[in-house]
This record gives structure tokens, C-alpha cells and sequence, in this order.
């Protein structure tokens, strides 16, 4: 059991979650503040058909065309549940559950008509599957690099905006008066949102990408009593449940990658939400 912890693909998945996790955990505090979890959850299912639809033009499971894929399948479908729902007199919700499940709905149909048409028989399409549920058996030294680069370059986005991001995020109005472009770290945050889900499909999958952002950000704030101190929590969950569930899923054969990051991630937060509750009732007493 010891030996997996020096395994090279191990150690592949270990740092490519790791540092995905520390990312999302960082713009998930945004989304979760702002109310946008919902947005998140449809990224992941919307940028699906993204990753088979770049494969089918390019013929190639490079890890840069499949992201770019997700990425532009991602941003169509963010613009399409704003378009229904302010020109359609839709509610967001609506709009979300719609635009969510006609796209995922989509990646499916397109992954099935790949599967056994002679147009792709020279290329390889087994890693498809993968963008499911994120596979460790799958994850290349490419896929680790693009994801470090990609999450790097969302962490110092975050640094560089951090002090605009903490005055709209608690007093937007007071920001606005002093000269922070809310517009401007909107558009940074969906950016990054988007980026962070589509470089993570492969690692995650598409269906539990979401719970990446969302679960650490909730747990970090539900027990910080500051924003910085939120911030570390979340990041310490992430790591954790980053870090345990791909030493899990490289240690049983078959384990999904994604499914064992987010059991892990839920039991621990399960775990935190019972001791505060039980803190909550001692107080009372």
C-alpha cells in the first residue's frame, strides 16, 4: 500500500489535484459568495460536448485542444442561460437546468456517434470516457503541466485582485465608490471558473467538477471567521480530499479519480458539520 506513495502516476495525479485543488478552492469562495454554485455545476456538464467535439475536429486528444473545446463550450452555454433568462422570461434556475442538461445530453450523443464511426477508427478515443468521472490511469505528464499552468495562472489572477475581489465581495457598493470595476472581476471570475472546470474534466469529470469549488468554499467559510482565514480552510479541505482520493483511486483498480476526491471530501465535511453542531449545543448548554 506504502509503494503507490512513490509510484510515478500516483505522484502525476497527486500534483496535478493538488494544485487544481488549491485553485478551485481559491475562485470558489468567489462563486459561492456571489451565489453562482449553480453556474459552476452547469461549466461541468456544458463543457463536455466541448472535449468530444474538439476531438472529433481535430482528431487528437492533445490536452490543449480538448481544454480550448471545453472552454468555448463552456463560455456558449454561460451566454445562452443569460440570453434565455433575461429575453425568454425564464428564471435563472430554469434557464440553468435547461441549458445543463441539453448540453450534457449532447456530449453524450456526440460521444456515442465517435464510438464506432469508421470517419475516426485512426484515432484514439478510449480517454473520452475519462472526461466523466476523471481517471488516475489516464493522466499524462501533458495533462499535469497544462493543468499546473492553467492553475497557477488562476491563483495569481486572484492574488492580483485579491484586496478588489474581498471589498465587492463584503461591500460592493463601497466598492463601486471607490473605482473597482465590478464588470471587470466579474469577467475574471467566470474566466476562471470556466478554465479551472475545463482543465480539470480529465481529473475530475464533468458531472463532479462542480463539487470542487463549491464543497471546500462552503466548509471554509462555514468555520472561518475571516475571509484569509476562510480562504486557508478551504484550501486545507481541498488539499486533503485532493490528495487522499487519488491515493485511493491509485490504489484500487478501476477507482474513478473524480467519485474518490468527492466521497473523501464529503465524508470530511460531513465530519467538520457534525463537531460544529455538537460545539453549537455544548455553547447552549
Amino acid at each position: 500500500m506504502l509503494a503507490v506513495l512513490t509510484d510515478y502516476a500516483f505522484l502525476t495525479v497527486a500534483v496535478g489535484t493538488l494544485i487544481l485543488a488549491l485553485a478551485s478552492s481559491m475562485v470558489g469562495t468567489i462563486t459561492v459568495l456571489t451565489k453562482q454554485s449553480l453556474i459552476g455545476d452547469m461549466l461541468g456538464h456544458a463543457a463536455y460536448p466541448g472535449v468530444v467535439f474538439a476531438f472529433m475536429v481535430f482528431q487528437s486528444r492533445q490536452p490543449l485542444l480538448l481544454m480550448l473545446g471545453a472552454m468555448l463550450s463552456g463560455y456558449v452555454s454561460y451566454r445562452l442561460v443569460y440570453w434565455i433568462a433575461n429575453h425568454r422570461r425564464q428564471s435563472l434556475i430554469n434557464a440553468l437546468a435547461l441549458v445543463s442538461a441539453a448540453f450534457f445530453g449532447l456530449g453524450m450523443v456526440l460521444k456515442q456517434f465517435v464510438q464506432g464511426n469508421p470517419t475516426f477508427a485512426n484515432s484514439s478515443q478510449a480517454g473520452l470516457q475519462t472526461y466523466l468521472f476523471g481517471q488516475a490511469a489516464f493522466i499524462k505528464k501533458a495533462d499535469v503541466i497544462l493543468i499546473i499552468g492553467v492553475s497557477v495562472v488562476c491563483l495569481a489572477l486572484y492574488g492580483i485582485y485579491y484586496q478588489r475581489y474581498r471589498l465587492m465581495l463584503f461591500d460592493p457598493v463601497h466598492a463601486q465608490l471607490s473605482g473597482v470595476s465590478v464588470k471587470t472581476l466579474d469577467f475574471l471570475t467566470r474566466l476562471m471558473m470556466i478554465a479551472l472546470i475545463s482543465v480539470g474534466l480529465k481529473v475530475v469529470g464533468a458531472i463532479l467538477m462542480s463539487a470542487f469549488l463549491i464543497a471546500p468554499a462552503s466548509l471554509g467559510l462555514l468555520w472561518g471567521k475571516t475571509y484569509g482565514q476562510s480562504l486557508r480552510l478551504a484550501a486545507a479541505l481541498a488539499s486533503v480530499s485532493a490528495l487522499t482520493g487519488s491515493y485511493i483511486s491509485s490504489l484500487v483498480s478501476g477507482m474513478s479519480t473524480g467519485p474518490s476526491i468527492i466521497v473523501t471530501m464529503s465524508a470530511i465535511a460531513l465530519m467538520i458539520w457534525t463537531v460544529k453542531r455538537g460545539l453549537g449545543r455544548s455553547n447552549h448548554v
